[in-house]
């Protein structure tokens, strides 16, 4: 597999600006690298070509702080050694309740707790590992939504229970799937993102019970209907696809909003307020990242 890491160095003390434009950024391949025995810092993306990392690169740095760059960014492609390593270094084993999401490459030294649901993952380049405050906050609200859905009515004939929308590495899809709720479905404007998921998929052995596909939320979400649609993206895109988000939340269905900076958590209140008092919302807060969850009535 070819990758291409875009990396420019950083001042630190811009990171908390950086994480807010890459929030918003198009791309959600961006990462922050820090060296805290040098003091030195680093903004990276991965991406499986060279153009197509250049593009993102330059919608990001349009919308960097003047002075946030200690030097110009740099495209090259990474031997398969590096790359492998490279993202392995962030993607560290965890858990919330009864569900782990651990690295395959540690498949066979991880210790299963008995009963314990297990999803591998092998991310590459595609975003969602569960070490980001966005995804565990996801992966959270998907454990939760799994235990009331024991006493939730069945989707319906062309209903869907789960609907994961932005997949990235498939993990929530996936996760879904685990936890014995279906039927699934994942999508993603990305075909890489795509590609991700379904080796995904395949590692856990729930390629048949997730359909995956390449589509942006417009063509993904119509004529959908769900329980649970999990929607992890910028908080603009959020915004802007509103209607069609909450159009697709079947009676008694949960609406998780995540990729929200906590800063813009009230510009996502006042987008959804047109709901109206009868849904029930709820948010949490994860550092500088929160969720927003919308319940809709019986």
């Amino acid at each position: 597999m070819r990758l291409f890491e875009c990396k420019a160095e950083v001042r630190r003390n811009r990171i908390d600006g950086i994480e807010a434009a890459i929030a918003g950024a198009a791309q959600t391949r961006w990462i922050i690298r820090e060296d805290r025995s040098t003091g030195r810092a680093w903004l990276v993306g991965f991406f499986a070509a060279r153009r197509t990392a250049i593009a993102a690169w330059r919608r990001l740095a349009a919308t960097l702080e003047v002075g946030s760059l200690l030097h110009p960014a740099s495209v090259r492609r990474l031997p398969d050694r590096e790359w492998r390593e490279s993202y392995r270094t962030h993607f560290r084993a965890w858990h919330h309740g009864r569900v782990h999401w651990v690295p395959v490459w540690m498949r066979s030294t991880y210790r299963v707790p008995r009963g314990a649901v297990v999803v591998w993952l092998d991310p590459g380049p595609a975003f969602g590992t569960g070490n980001h405050p966005t995804t565990r906050l996801c992966c959270e609200r998907l454990v939760a939504h799994a235990a009331a859905a024991a006493v939730m009515a069945p989707p319906g004939r062309g209903g869907v229970a789960v609907v994961d929308a932005g997949c990235g590495s498939g993990i929530l899809a996936i996760s879904a799937a685990r936890l014995g709720l279906g039927p699934v479905i994942g999508f993603d404007h990305d075909p890489e993102a795509i590609r991700v998921s379904r080796r995904n998929a395949a590692l856990n052995r729930t390629s048949g019970r997730i359909r995956l596909f390449t589509a942006d939320l417009k063509d993904g979400l119509k004529g959908r209907a769900a329980r649970l649609v999990l929607a992890n993206l910028q908080t603009d895109v959020l915004i802007g696809a509103r209607r069609k988000l909450v159009r697709a939340i079947l009676p008694g269905g949960w609406l998780v909003l995540g990729g929200i900076l906590a800063s813009e958590l009230a510009s996502i209140q006042s987008a959804f307020a047109f709901v109206g008092p009868a849904w029930r919302t709820s948010t949490r807060r994860m550092g500088e990242w929160a969720d927003w969850v919308l319940v809709r009535p019986r």
